[in-house]
């Protein structure tokens, strides 16, 4: 039987289950992400080549499921969790890398169950005489059905991609793009810096976001913040990341950096 409270719980400081970080390219995601410990970087477009890390290079939405399978082998051989830290970066690509998923998505619904597929000039699907069914077109595009019904199963196919990973590690982490997208506010125009991801999936991502953390750089150092309000999305539910700003990286006369997330993680 549920007992109801009497008395307020205390609030408790975490470390975030998920944390995004957005920046301008060249500001210092990828360093930064690389001076983690016990880090699985995801890399979507071998961008670390220049880094000594622990990472997978992925291209298709097939290779994230199969990165997906090598980390429940491992939980299960191991009895914990694979890693600490699991990146994604850069997250901005999944909308291209997701297409072909959503578009398995779609023939799997009573509505898609022909389309996608191959055609002859008659507009008759195409059969594999080795397999006798449709040959798959991998071209087909949800984004393009009508009255734009393909985003649900774009926003349904890249969570379905970040979410998976939750179980094998303690924070994920998603890296991604910074855009400028139009708000009104006051009846006034304005630009609002946000996440590049697909549609709506951005915000319905950053809604299930622990922390959301915007990286920029000011002369040699570079910055870590999570300080919301302005023209940009930065928030977090943690105590010792709410509302504050960090220096993660700065470099000497030398060009040579330091790097500091101790403060970021408790």
């Amino acid at each position: 039987m549920i007992e109801l409270p009497t008395e307020r719980s205390k609030a408790l400081d975490y470390n975030p289950k998920l944390m995004i970080i957005f920046g301008k390219p060249k500001s210092g995601k990828s360093t930064l992400m690389a001076s983690l410990e016990d880090n699985l970087i995801i890399d979507l477009e071998d961008g670390y080549r220049a880094l000594s890390v622990l990472k997978v290079l992925v291209s298709s939405a097939i290779e994230l499921f199969e990165t997906k399978k090598a980390l429940e082998a491992k939980m299960q051989k191991e009895g914990h969790k694979p890693y600490r830290f699991i990146t994604i970066d850069n997250a901005s690509r999944l909308e291209e890398i997701a297409l072909y998923y959503a578009a398995h998505l779609y023939r799997n619904t009573a509505m898609g169950a022909s389309w996608g597929y191959k055609q002859d000039s008659l507009g008759k699907n195409i059969i594999d005489p080795k397999t006798n069914k449709p040959i798959i077109d991998p071209t087909a595009d949800v984004r393009k059905l009508p009255n734009g019904s393909g985003y649900l199963y774009m926003r349904e196919a890249i969570k379905k991609l970040v979410y998976m990973f939750y179980p094998y590690c303690e924070t994920l982490i998603l890296v991604c793009h910074v855009k400028d997208k139009q708000i009104r506010k006051e009846s006034e125009e304005m630009s609002e810096m946000s996440l590049d991801l697909a549609g709506k999936t951005g915000d319905i991502i950053a809604g299930e976001a622990d922390a959301i953390g915007y990286l920029y750089r000011e002369g040699k150092a570079t910055y870590l913040s999570f300080d919301g309000g302005g023209n940009i999305i930065m928030e977090a539910r943690p105590a010792h990341l709410r509302g504050k700003t960090f220096k993660v990286i700065e470099a000497d006369k030398e060009g040579n950096l330091k790097v500091d997330t101790t403060t970021l993680f408790i």
